[in-house]
């Protein structure tokens, strides 16, 4: 699995790693290209980031998982990170949040950018009944749109599901423009979030948006 990894300008190796993964038709390169890193360094926050290719096949390619797991994740806890963070930009949103359903307890929170969150169809199903009390049918498990929506909706307050307490989903933070064409599915994301866990600014899907809410993330998060 290709990366690329960014240190904190600093002897010492930082405390927190944030895996970030780029949009569909986008590469790991592409990231530091929009300026990723330097606001990092900018700031001169302990962060280490490892911007990763991931070859998705289609959404139900579960190898991208596996790798990610054990050639980034796994090798970061063992190099001593104590926090580790997953972002992800629109279908890399949508893999951070299909990582963290099937990997519970890998990860300290997730950074979503304008996240792919499934098909129009399944969105207006979760609208029709309402997050919270949406039950997720039977391929809630096996189906990754439906897993993520039930990672989601394990945040919301008012969701009544036996596996929804504390330790199963990690923090989410989602980040999204106001003229974004998710931005439907976004607002339905959103109210399964505290307040302080989202950030609406203006714009599209597109770079300058995404960028503009990653030094928002950065600074309402680690400065």
């Amino acid at each position: 699995m290709r990366s690329l990894v960014r240190t904190a300008e600093s002897a010492a190796r930082a405390p927190t790693c944030i895996v970030c993964l780029p949009g569909a038709y986008h590469a790991a390169a592409d990231l530091s290209s929009a300026g990723f890193d330097s606001r990092v360094r900018e700031r001169a926050l302990p962060i280490d980031l490892a911007f990763v290719d991931v070859d998705l096949m289609h959404l139900g390619d579960r190898r991208p998982l596996d790798r990610l797991k054990h050639e980034i994740v796994l090798p970061a806890r063992t190099m001593g990170y104590r926090s580790i963070w997953m972002a992800g930009i629109s279908l890399g949103g949508f893999i951070a949040l299909d990582y963290a359903a099937s990997n519970p307890g890998d990860l300290d929170g997730l950074c979503l950018l304008a996240p792919y969150l499934g098909n129009r169809m399944l969105t207006r199903e979760i609208a029709a009944s309402g997050l919270a009390a949406w039950t997720g049918g039977a391929a809630a498990e096996s189906d990754e749109e439906r897993r993520i929506w039930r990672l989601i909706q394990a945040q919301h307050p008012l969701a009544q599901r036996a596996d929804a307490g504390p330790g199963y989903s990690p923090p989410l933070y989602l980040g999204y423009g106001r003229e974004d064409r998710f931005s439907d599915a976004h607002r339905l994301m959103a109210e399964a979030l505290p307040a302080g866990a989202v950030d609406v600014v203006p714009g599209g899907h597109d770079w300058r948006t995404w960028t503009v809410l990653w030094e928002n993330f950065l600074d309402s998060r680690f400065a």
